[in-house]
């Protein structure tokens, strides 16, 4: 049994700091997969838990579970509706300045073009001595995402579109780059953080705000920068 991190817990909501490699719920990507969000949870808390919304198997941080099914469709109205502010952490190849929209539509699984923004603001770029391809050093930034719609790999697909992949991301970041952070630092986690969840309770219209500290992976990425930056 897993011991999850709880963040925020009462009467009608629990949330949970998702490790990364950690799938929400049982389906048939996951098939070989021993543990769940939803089943740990709901084991740790001796309680039926519902998922209000999504993360990737592979991404880390803010999850948020319904106690209850009326609740749990109250707040699936809340993110269907973009009542939800959802802001995401994540490392990514090469160096961003400032702040942007990305506004690039994506296709769907069953081929539907659809729109998808995802605004971004750069919080630090990192230099490291540590060769790549034709460049004698390697550059990244920790940018700070906060989506407007939430499309199937949104975040990473959009940041592999402005050639600025995800560290750690497969398929859709930069095979040598990540074959790169393997070999030098043993480290084959993506980089991708739910930092925080911000919206109206839906019972009581407090605003509720969780944030998730940095996963074990991310704050060893964050050192490699401090200890190797140029």
């Amino acid at each position: 049994m897993l011991q999850l991190e709880i963040l925020y817990q009462d009467e009608y909501l629990v949330a949970i700091n998702k490790p990364n490699a950690l799938a929400v719920h049982p389906s048939k990507m996951h098939r070989e997969d021993r543990y769940f969000a939803l089943q740990e949870l709901r084991n740790q808390i001796a309680q039926h838990v519902y998922p209000c919304h999504r993360l990737d198997k592979k991404t880390s941080g803010v999850l948020l579970f319904a106690l209850n099914p009326e609740v749990n469709h109250l707040m699936q109205e809340k993110f269907a509706n973009n009542q939800v502010r959802k802001c995401y952490h994540a490392i990514v190849r090469g160096k961003l300045s400032g702040a942007s929209r990305i506004d690039y539509a994506l296709k769907n699984n069953d081929g539907k073009i659809q729109e998808a923004i995802s605004n971004y603001l750069v919080l630090k770029n990192f230099e490291i001595d540590l060769a790549f391809g034709k460049h004698s050093s390697s550059r990244y930034s920790l940018v700070e995402i906060q989506p407007e719609t939430g499309r199937y790999h949104q975040i990473r697909k959009h940041f592999a579109h402005l050639r600025h992949p995800i560290i750690g991301d497969r398929p859709h970041g930069c095979n040598k780059q990540n074959k790169l952070w393997k070999e030098h630092f043993q480290h084959d986690t993506m980089l991708l953080h739910a930092r925080s969840l911000e919206f109206s309770h839906p019972l009581h219209e407090n605003t509720v705000r969780i944030e998730a500290p940095y996963s074990p992976p991310f704050l060893e990425a964050l050192k490699i920068f401090e200890e190797s930056q140029i």
